[in-house]
């Protein structure tokens, strides 16, 4: 079995051959390093940026009987931090909300808006996961695992959201600067919530908001499983009892059938649909459900809102139906305008003196979803969901000045 000096050493030579340095020569800069153009000290003492060499070999020494050489270079690459951080500036993240809330500030990249220029539902989810999971990094709690801790890993635990709710009162444009703040709660004896905010940057204009419930599943038997004691232990003096959506009674989904509307058969995941849970991720399932609904549509309203309830995992050799039905109780198309005043009961400020609808891009739409495994004998939900629209802000026309 190789030293644990050897393999570093190793490594070392092979990165500085990569570079086309020598290593006589040259001394890597460990606490000096240009991300954006700015340069980034590191440091140990208050409000500084984290120093990771010190929990870098502590990590390291832990591992020196490990047999992989493999591994001892990820952990020397990740800097999984083993104690709390209070900043981290390679992420632009840092503790707020009294030590137990995380922010992040992050810009909008060129490849996660769409024709309008705006940030795609997909991108949001993704951002929300994003910190998520950078939250449990700076908590010290992190392990090797999709956002598992160090109690999780010891018992064969994963985290599996169960459901999630977003609402997007505007969607932030290319370039644009937001902080996206994260927090967590209890729910229930052995769940976990999750909640997110959106903001901008600049005005402080709130973006979105979102909310989620999360359980455990045994990595091996893939069933739920009660929280452990330790785990409880490790995350419980993290739970706040804030919420970003209130709690309110909603209706239940209904689960659709082959009558509905719209309906897209043999979405088969690709390798890049997995996660490091080795199942296809949550986001990808809101793209399939979103691809039912028709462009014609999609090209004059904008989601607002999005409520999904995860049933069960879907895995790369999973043949995936999408099926997706307007609610005809929400709001119809018809051209009696007056009927669908009456039947709304709509508020007299946008209703005009001869009783017709003077706007309705007032009024969203809805539409129920159903992902489901394509099987011979049964289909398996994968999750159900409810998506709500309202009609995309008109474009302002460039003025002269």
């Amino acid at each position: 079995m190789a030293s644990l000096s050897s393999c570093m050493f190793a490594y070392r030579v092979r990165s500085w051959a990569i570079r086309g340095s020598d290593p006589s020569t040259q001394k890597p800069k460990m606490n000096s390093i240009k991300i954006n153009g700015n340069t980034s000290i590191g440091g140990t003492g208050k409000g500084e940026a984290p120093n990771y060499t010190s929990s870098t070999a502590a990590a390291l020494s832990s591992v020196a009987s490990v047999a992989k050489p493999t591994y001892v270079e990820d952990q020397y690459r990740q800097n999984i931090p083993t104690k709390k951080q209070l900043v981290d500036p390679f992420r632009h993240g840092l503790i707020i909300e009294g030590g137990v809330g995380y922010r992040q500030t992050v810009v909008i990249r060129s490849y996660e808006v769409g024709p309008d220029k705006t940030a795609t539902l997909e991108s949001i989810l993704n951002l929300l996961q994003e910190t998520a999971l950078n939250h449990v990094w700076m908590s010290g709690l992190l392990g090797d695992g999709f956002g598992a801790t160090h109690g999780m890993l010891r018992n064969n635990l994963i985290w599996v959201v169960t459901r999630m709710q977003v609402q997007v009162d505007s969607y932030p444009i290319w370039g644009e600067i937001v902080e996206i703040d994260t927090w967590v709660g209890a729910s229930g004896k052995n769940g976990m919530q999750r909640d997110w905010l959106i903001r901008s940057h600049l005005s402080g204009q709130v973006f979105a908001r979102g909310t989620s419930t999360w359980v455990m599943m045994n990595q091996h038997t893939r069933r739920l499983s009660k929280m452990p004691e330790e785990v409880r232990d490790e995350i419980s003096p993290w739970f706040t009892d804030r919420q970003a959506i209130p709690e309110e009674a909603s209706d239940k989904i209904e689960k659709l059938d082959d009558k509905a509307k719209y309906v897209i058969c043999n979405l088969k995941p690709k390798r890049s649909d997995l996660d490091m849970n080795h199942h296809v991720n949550n986001v990808k399932y809101v793209k399939w459900m979103l691809e039912a609904i028709p462009d014609s549509f999609l090209k004059n309203h904008q989601l607002y809102s999005i409520i999904l309830e995860y049933r069960r995992e879907c895995g790369s050799s999973d043949m995936v139906q999408s099926l997706c039905h307007p609610d005809e109780e929400i709001v119809k198309e018809e051209s009696n305008e007056t009927e669908l005043v009456r039947r709304f009961s709509l508020a007299p400020e946008i209703v005009n003196g001869n009783g017709k609808m003077s706007s309705l891009q007032k009024w969203p739409l809805r539409y129920t979803h159903l992902l489901q495994i394509k099987g011979e004998s049964k289909n398996e939900e994968i999750v159900r969901g409810r998506t709500s629209w309202k009609k995309k802000p008109s474009l302002k026309p460039f003025s002269n000045i």
